[in-house]
């Protein structure tokens, strides 16, 4: 038997036929160019996950209800001004009688100040703030969520960073039994049948580390996208620095449900919601109380002919009928009180703004109407001041106001359910990842325990093997049954791992 060991080591060590056949090029893992630890994950996720993103979107709004609510409190001002042209034309009235019109420029403004005070006004803070409270543990809530969407694929990650490291160790291991299987063969102390079978396992193991490999570039790739970014670099030169020690769990079962109770970010969004419902009842009993309405306004306008010729023959049209009318009242005066009239007006013509043929405007009088025309666009004519009070109580609106009332409590209602069943919730999420965390924490123990097994199991078969009283089929068997351990324990460590981060989720707080 000695003499077969020796003879076996001389050709494992010398170069000859049998081991000068195909020599196995292991992927290796490249150097890294990049590391990213799960703190520089998380802290990248929060500046660029779309998702968070969007949940803080919502903050700004919130904010700005809440200072619309109390800025209803104060009146509401408008100013308003405008321009407009008239063309020429006739106004027709019934009777058939008609109008000729000039074109004309107008300009106009108005300055409005309304307030009004009534139910929802006053419920519109209280509620606002409600709402807002809302959104602030919404949006705390999807910052737990991401933070555990992110730490989990962080540990999926390195869980495939060591399942593929699992299965390089197995090419080794099987690159090692190819090449004993060919010694054995050149000595005649094998078939050719135990070199393909070892050939056959080597190459089984080639394409599990490729796939393992490709699900490690997958995890990768996934860890990125829930950060909201690329990868920097090729995502096989990106090295994941952080590991984690694995730590008999010791939490105590009451404490951990009284912490989720009180920071579980899902059921202090959903206690947010049920204040804000609360509110919303508020509101729509309010409906039910009498409101005031107040406003105030100045205006004023402006008009001005565009034909200026036809505003002083308008003028003149007026004033030549004034002269008529002066003049028949000077007649009756003069007859009432001849010989010595009394009240007449000596010159009719320069009462009325004509000059002394009568048959055209005074100079002077021509000359303001048309400098009284030049009033477009800012030389407005003020309006008198206008305000009014109104007290309202609506009496009968029917049943609108009772149905709202009716919606916002059985929104009330409803929240008070989510909440109570969200609690529920919580409460069974803690208890089952923490048998769950027990539970996997036990698991190790066993599969290392595996582990050290089949370890042992493919030392004893590789002895046996070399020494000639083994097969290569319990020699191949040995190492699947290595590998299949191996792989176990390191699911069963990061099972651990993932188990202990969903139920710091849970909890709402980390535990390590």
């Amino acid at each position: 038997m000695r003499r077969w060991n020796v003879l076996l080591i001389a050709l494992l060590v010398m170069p000859g036929p049998a081991m000068a056949q195909d020599t196995l090029v292991i992927p290796e893992r490249p150097s890294a160019l990049a590391t990213l630890s799960l703190r520089e994950a998380l802290d990248q996720a929060r500046s660029t996950s779309p998702t968070y993103r969007q949940a803080l979107n919502d903050a700004g709004p919130a904010q700005w209800a809440v200072r619309n609510a109390w800025a209803s409190f104060l009146p509401a001002a408008s100013v308003s001004s405008g321009v407009a042209y008239t063309g020429t034309g006739e106004a027709r009235f019934g009777g058939g009688l008609t109008n000729t019109t000039p074109s004309f420029l107008s300009s106009s403004y108005s300055v409005g100040l309304q307030w009004q005070l009534d139910g929802r006004v006053i419920s519109g803070p209280g509620l606002q703030k409600a709402n807002r409270r809302a959104v602030e543990e919404d949006i705390n809530s999807a910052a737990v969520t991401l933070e555990n969407e992110v730490t989990d694929q962080y540990l999926a990650t390195l869980q495939a960073v060591a399942q593929a490291d699992v299965a390089r160790q197995q090419v080794r291991r099987n690159q090692l039994f190819y090449e004993l299987a060919q010694a054995r063969f050149g000595v005649g102390q094998a078939t050719l049948l135990d070199v393909r079978q070892a050939e056959v396992t080597r190459g089984q193991s080639e394409v599990a580390l490729l796939q393992n490999i490709q699900a490690e570039n997958a995890a990768k790739i996934e860890l990125f996208r829930r950060m909201g970014i690329a990868p920097p670099v090729g995502i096989d030169r990106i090295a994941l620095s952080d590991s984690f020690p694995v730590v008999e769990p010791d939490y105590e079962l009451a404490q951990l449900l009284e912490t989720a109770a009180a920071q579980n970010p899902t059921v202090r969004a959903l206690e947010a919601r049920e204040r804000a419902a609360t509110w919303f009842v508020r509101s729509a009993k309010s409906e039910f109380l009498p409101s005031i309405f107040a406003q105030a306004g100045w205006s004023g306008f402006s008009q001005q002919f565009k034909d200026e010729t036809a505003l002083v023959q308008q003028t003149l049209g007026s004033a030549q009928a004034a002269a008529v009318d002066c003049q028949f009242s000077n007649d009756i005066l003069t007859r009432l009180t001849s010989p010595h009239p009394a009240g007449t007006i000596p010159d009719c013509n320069v009462f009325a703004g004509l000059d002394a043929t009568g048959m055209a405007l005074d100079p002077t009088v021509e000359q303001q109407v048309i400098a009284n025309n030049d009033v477009f666009p800012f030389d407005f004519t003020g309006q008198p001041f206008q305000a009014s009070l109104t007290i309202s109580l609506p009496i009968f609106t029917g049943f609108g106001r009772s149905l709202r009332l009716s919606e916002a409590r059985a929104f009330q209602q409803d929240a008070d359910e989510a909440y109570r069943a969200g609690v529920l919730f919580v409460r069974a999420e803690v208890n089952t990842r923490y048998l769950a965390l027990q539970t996997a924490y036990r698991a190790i123990g066993v599969q290392e325990k595996s582990r050290e097994a089949a370890r042992e199991q493919l030392r004893l078969a590789q002895d046996r093997y070399r020494l000639g009283s083994g097969t290569s089929l319990e020699l191949s068997d040995a190492q699947n049954a290595v590998q299949r351990a191996e792989g176990d324990y390191v699911n069963a460590v990061y099972a651990y791992h993932r188990a202990l981060a969903a139920l710091e989720a849970a909890v709402g707080q980390p535990l390590r």
